[in-house]
C-alpha cells in the first residue's frame, strides 16, 4: 500500500510524480496501462520519419512552467519558431486568425464579415457557442470560418455546446484591426500560439523522456475497478492496491465507469468526448510546404487542419523529405465511415498539394479515442460538483481528459503541481502516521 496512488504515466502524471518527489514525498506509487509512458504526448519512428500523437507544440507564458522547461529539455534544445499559420478557404490561403486577417478573400466576403460584425448583436450571455460567435464576430465571420471549423472539429451541434472553452484560445478583435487585416498583411503576433517551442531531435517524447522520476513506473497495469469506500483498486492483471489518496488522469468517463458507485450513472451518460484519426504521411520531396499549419473550415475538405512537422525541426525527416500530418474527427461513428474518410482525407490531400503516389515513402494511421472534450450544456451545470464530489472522496481527477477541459501541455504540467501542493497542505484524513510525513514534508519545504 502506498499513501498517495497515481494512475496514468501521461504529462499530468509524470509532473504530479515529479512534484511528489520534488517536495520529498516518496510514500507513493505510479501506474500507466500503456508499455511506454507519455500518454498523447508521444513519438514513434517509422522509415525515418518522425510523428507524433497529431501536433504537439509547447507554448510557455508561465513563469514556474518556463523553469520546469529549463530543468527538463532546456531552451537550448528547443526551436524557437514563429507561427505562420494559415486558413484555407475560398480558394486562398488567409493568415490565421481568420477575424483579424482577411486579406486576399473575395471583396464581397470581405465587406459582409465587416458589415455584419458592425451590425452584430452583443448578447451579455450566449447560451451557446453558435450564439457567442455571432454576438462576438457577427454573422459573417460565423459564416465564414467559426460555425463550419466548429462544426468539423467537434463533429457535434454547436448550439448545444457553451463558449467557456474559447478563452484564451479564440483571440478577440476589433473593427480597427480587422479593416486593417483587409488591406494589409497584419505582422503582429496574435493569440496563445504565436510562437512556440519544438524539441530540435525526436519529437514531443523527447521532451517526456526528460522528465526524470525516480519512482518505478509499473507499466501495463490497466485499471478494472475501483472501490471507493475499502479505496482498493483491482487491475486487470489481479493486482489488488490500497490507497489513501487517489490521482487519477485517465479520462473521467472511464473512471466514473471503473468506480462501483450508481451515484455516478447519470455523468457516465452526458460526459462527451469525440475521438480523432491522425493521419502522418513521409513525404520524397524536400520543400512540400513552408508552413506550420493550415486550417480547413469547408465541408469539402473531410479534414480540419493539416500539418507540417518538418517545419517544427529538420530532424523530424530523413533529408531532402518533408512529411505532413492531418486530423479529423467524429463521435460515435462505425468502421466504414471512418476508413471512407481516411481515403477521401488522403485523396484530398495528394490533390492539393499535388502530391504523386511514388513520392510517399511511408504513411502512419493513429487513433486517438480521447481528443476533444465537448463542452455540451449538461457539463457546464454539473462538472464542477461531479469534481468536488470525487474529491469528497480522496479522489482527484486532473489533468485535461480528468477534469474533462481543453487545456495545453503547460497547463499538463501546472495540473501535476497543484494536485500535489492541494493535498500537501490538506489535513490528513487518515492516519495519524500520514499526518506526521506529511508535516515534515512540510517543514522540509520551509
Amino acid at each position: 500500500m502506498a499513501k498517495i496512488i497515481i494512475i496514468g504515466a501521461g504529462l499530468t502524471g509524470l509532473s504530479t510524480a515529479y512534484h511528489l518527489e520534488k517536495n520529498k514525498f516518496d510514500d507513493f506509487e505510479i501506474y500507466e496501462k500503456e508499455n511506454e509512458v507519455g500518454g498523447l504526448c508521444r513519438s514513434v519512428k517509422q522509415d525515418g520519419f518522425t510523428f507524433d500523437y497529431t501536433g504537439h507544440l509547447l507554448h510557455i507564458n508561465d513563469i514556474y512552467f518556463e523553469k520546469f522547461i529549463k530543468n527538463t529539455i532546456s531552451k537550448e534544445n528547443m526551436n524557437n519558431i514563429i507561427r505562420r499559420s494559415f486558413i484555407f478557404s475560398n480558394n486562398v490561403y488567409t493568415k490565421y486568425p481568420f477575424q483579424i486577417n482577411l486579406k486576399g478573400l473575395p471583396t464581397d466576403i470581405i465587406a459582409e464579415c465587416i458589415e455584419e460584425y458592425v451590425n452584430r448583436k452583443v448578447e451579455k450571455e450566449p447560451k451557446n457557442f453558435f450564439d457567442w460567435t455571432n454576438s462576438t464576430f457577427g454573422k459573417g465571420f460565423s459564416k465564414y470560418f467559426f460555425i463550419p471549423f466548429q462544426s468539423k472539429i467537434f463533429d457535434y451541434d454547436i448550439k448545444n455546446i457553451s463558449s467557456s472553452w474559447t478563452g484564451r484560445f479564440v483571440p478577440k478583435t476589433s473593427l480597427k484591426e480587422m479593416i486593417i487585416g483587409a488591406i494589409e498583411d497584419s505582422n503582429e503576433a496574435i493569440g496563445y500560439n504565436s510562437s512556440f517551442y519544438y524539441p530540435k531531435e525526436n519529437g514531443i517524447q523527447s521532451w517526456i523522456n526528460n522528465i526524470e522520476i525516480k519512482k518505478e513506473i509499473k507499466l501495463e497495469h490497466d485499471v478494472e475497478k475501483i472501490n471507493i469506500k475499502n479505496k482498493e483498486i483491482l487491475f486487470k492483471n489481479g493486482i489488488v492496491i490500497k490507497y489513501d489518496y487517489l490521482i487519477t488522469t485517465m479520462p473521467l468517463d472511464i473512471l466514473l465507469n471503473k468506480i462501483n458507485s450508481t451515484k455516478f450513472d447519470n455523468a457516465k451518460k452526458n460526459l462527451k468526448c469525440n475521438s480523432v484519426i491522425n493521419f502522418n504521411l513521409g513525404i520524397n520531396r524536400k520543400e512540400l510546404s513552408d508552413k506550420h499549419w493550415i486550417y480547413f473550415p469547408e465541408s469539402q475538405f473531410p479534414f480540419y487542419r493539416i500539418g507540417f512537422p518538418h517545419n517544427f525541426s529538420e530532424n523530424m525527416v530523413p533529408k531532402n523529405c518533408s512529411s505532413l500530418y492531418g486530423e479529423f474527427s467524429f463521435v460515435d461513428k462505425d468502421q466504414k465511415y471512418i476508413k471512407e474518410k481516411l481515403d477521401n482525407s488522403l485523396s484530398s490531400i495528394k490533390k492539393l498539394l499535388k502530391i504523386k503516389n511514388s513520392e510517399i515513402l511511408t504513411e502512419k494511421t493513429i487513433f486517438i479515442k480521447h481528443a476533444y472534450v465537448i463542452y455540451n450544456l449538461w457539463r457546464e451545470k454539473n462538472l464542477k460538483k461531479l469534481l468536488a464530489n470525487l474529491k469528497e472522496n480522496d479522489i482527484f481527477s486532473v489533468g485535461r481528459y480528468g477534469e474533462w477541459k481543453y487545456s495545453s501541455m503547460q497547463e499538463a504540467v501546472l495540473d501535476g503541481k497543484n494536485v500535489v501542493d492541494s493535498i500537501l497542505i490538506r489535513p490528513a484524513k487518515t492516519t495519524y502516521e500520514f499526518e506526521t510525513e506529511f508535516t515534515k514534508t512540510q517543514q522540509l519545504q520551509k
